[in-house]
């Protein structure tokens, strides 16, 4: 299954609100699946300085990702498919 990559706005003064928005993304990635999509949250990125925020999920479909988003609460700016790749200690 592909990742996708959800795009959304988070302003400075919504920064404190992150880690609230984060528990909603992954509940509403758990409801998908509960309901018969596999939908994984897998990490966020957000980026203060540009009150941006990246959603990576684990999902069939950028429409699925966008909907576990909605779910939470949250507009997405764009989905888009993403290939990621974890880094290697050295």
């Amino acid at each position: 299954m592909p990742n996708y990559v959800v795009e959304t706005y988070l302003s400075r003064e919504q920064t404190r609100e992150r880690s609230a928005h984060e528990d909603r993304v992954r509940a509403a990635a758990a409801k998908l699946t509960r309901e018969g999509t596999t939908v994984r949250f897998e990490f966020v990125i957000h980026v203060p300085e540009d009150e941006t925020s990246f959603y990576v999920f684990h999902a069939p479909s950028a429409h699925h990702s966008a909907l576990a988003a909605q779910d939470a609460g949250l507009v997405a700016i764009r989905v888009v498919e993403a290939l990621t790749s974890k880094g290697t200690e050295q």
